[in-house]
């Protein structure tokens, strides 16, 4: 079951995306990668919200070439050190 708990993601766009795409990204961090590809890197609230994110990335004609889940903080970890949730996306 998906987790509707705030995580860390990194999204890759290929090429060059002005910062100040900023807000259009509901605050995510843009950044420049040194392939020049674009990193928005930040919390997202629930998986509602990232998919909002990728629809972004889709409406803007944007070539998404990763989505990475960041490890969580050590205070979100479970007694064994890992993650909460971790569950990978679907292949389509």
């Amino acid at each position: 079951m998906p987790s509707n708990k705030p995580a860390k993601y990194q999204i890759t766009i290929q090429g060059p995306l002005d910062p100040r795409w900023q807000p259009w990204f509901d605050g995510l961090a843009v950044e420049t990668d040194r392939d020049g590809n674009t990193l928005l890197t930040g919390e997202v609230p629930d998986q509602s919200a990232l998919h909002g994110l990728l629809a972004r990335v889709r409406d803007l004609g944007l070539v998404l070439l990763s989505l990475r889940l960041l490890p969580a903080p050590a205070d979100q970890q479970d007694d064994r050190g890992e993650e909460e949730s971790s569950h990978p996306l679907p292949a389509g």
